[in-house]
């Protein structure tokens, strides 16, 4: 039988095994691996030096500034600060932005409303006026046994009635009410375009919350929409084009550079000589031909609807007359007939045609040429050319408000030019939209 021989790795050799602590010790030993098993790693030294000192070392100036004085030296950037007044003008142009939304609301909904107005009171007075007319005849050509008095006093009834429903219709002009309604929602819109382009193009400062809120007080006092105490006058003594933007919007000039003359050599921020010459010669012509048609068709507007507002109560009031004296001459029933025949032709004429409407149009019109030429003009007097909006994009948002191209409108403005030597007076308007 083979002997067993005790490994040296498992039990202790005779020696430990006779000292007094009796405890076992067990030693194992892992064999080296191959030197192609250990990797070649070489793990970098930590420096020792510090790293704001090894940045001042290598620092090409020879005067370095210690960590700790720059630090205390140097004023903290207060990153939160700087975001919470920029979150401010945010939040303050988009309350903004929900008031111009809900005006475009109230304009278009009150602007419905009113043009209701104006066809339901056109069809009642008319309706009015035609029953009276009707009762008038009856009782002129009627017997002995026909109700005369009942007849002749339900004449005069809704004869007076119409008079009054027409001086209040007349006052109101609902159809001129409806336009002024009209033009508040769409430049309303405008304004709304214009406050979400502002958001989406660049940072909003302090200086836009301010343009943007006057000229929302302006459109406010432009178009109102209360009846009482702040209604437009809607017989105006002279036609005065609709001003619906800030005062001075357009002219805030720098004032130390007013009154110098200066000279572009080249291009500068897309303005040039050339193109000065050419917005002036624009404006001219907008001066001379549309302003001018616009101003001469309002004050015609103005005087038409004058006269009709006055013509239909007064016919009816002379019809009322008329019908109180029916019976007592053939005189009075001819009167009484004729008159509510003709004051119902006025009405329809004058609410029907919506001559109110025409005159609101004509006076808006004028409005938005006065507003071109006071943006051009304004824009000129600007002598620093880089606080002018870019002259090319100036020049194609002039060209698209006249409906032309950008060639269209330098021909015109060519042919403006040619005028003031030959002395041949431009032959067309401004704008091809209206």
């Amino acid at each position: 039988m083979a002997s067993l021989q005790t490994s040296p790795l498992l039990f202790p050799s005779s020696s430990s095994s006779s000292s007094s602590s009796k405890k076992i010790h067990a030693a194992i030993h892992v064999p080296k691996l191959p030197r192609f098993f250990q990797p070649n790693l070489s793990v970098p030294k930590i420096p020792t030096r510090d790293l704001v000192e090894d940045m001042n070392i290598r620092d090409t100036f020879t005067n370095t500034v210690p960590i700790e004085k720059s630090i205390t030296s140097t004023r903290p950037i207060d990153v939160k600060s700087c975001n919470s007044s920029a979150n401010v003008v945010n939040s303050q142009l988009y309350a903004i932005l929900e008031a111009v939304s809900d005006r475009v609301e109230m304009h278009a909904n009150i602007g419905e409303q009113r043009d209701n107005w104006n066809t339901l009171l056109l069809n009642s007075i008319n309706m009015i006026t035609l029953t009276a007319s009707t009762l008038a005849g009856v009782a002129a050509i009627g017997g002995a046994g026909v109700p005369l008095l009942a007849l002749k006093l339900s004449s005069a009834l809704l004869y007076s009635a119409a008079t009054g429903m027409l001086l209040i219709m007349n006052k109101l002009q609902p159809s001129q009410l409806a336009e002024e309604q009209r033009n508040a929602a769409r430049l309303f819109r405008q304004l709304q375009s214009q406050i979400q382009t502002i958001i989406a193009l660049r940072t909003p400062t302090q200086e836009d919350v301010k343009k943007v809120m006057a000229s929302v007080l302006a459109l406010d006092k432009a178009y109102p929409l209360p009846l009482l105490g702040a209604m437009l006058d809607k017989f105006p003594a002279t036609f005065e084009p609709a001003v619906w933007w800030p005062e001075n919007q357009f002219r805030e000039t720098n004032k130390s550079n007013v009154g110098k003359q200066h000279y572009m050599k080249t291009e500068k921020n897309g303005w040039s000589e050339e193109l000065e010459v050419e917005m002036r010669d624009i404006i001219q012509v907008v001066k001379r031909k549309d302003i001018e048609d616009y101003e001469r068709l309002g004050n015609l507007a103005l005087k038409i609807n004058k006269t009709l507002a006055i013509s239909g109560p007064l016919l009816t009031g002379i019809a009322a007359i008329g019908s109180a004296f029916v019976g007592n001459g053939s005189w009075a029933a001819v009167v009484a007939v004729t008159a509510g025949a003709l004051a119902s032709t006025v009405t329809s004429f004058e609410h029907g045609g919506q001559v109110g409407m025409v005159f609101e149009m004509y006076r808006n019109c004028a409005g938005f040429f006065r507003r071109l030429e006071e943006s051009i003009e304004g824009t000129l007097e600007e002598k620093d050319l880089q606080k002018r909006e870019n002259g090319k994009l100036f020049e194609m948002k002039v060209a698209l408000q006249l409906g032309r191209s950008l060639s269209q409108l330098r021909e015109l403005a060519r042919k403006s030019a040619s005028s003031h030597t030959d002395g041949i007076e431009v032959d067309e308007f401004a704008s091809k939209l209206f």
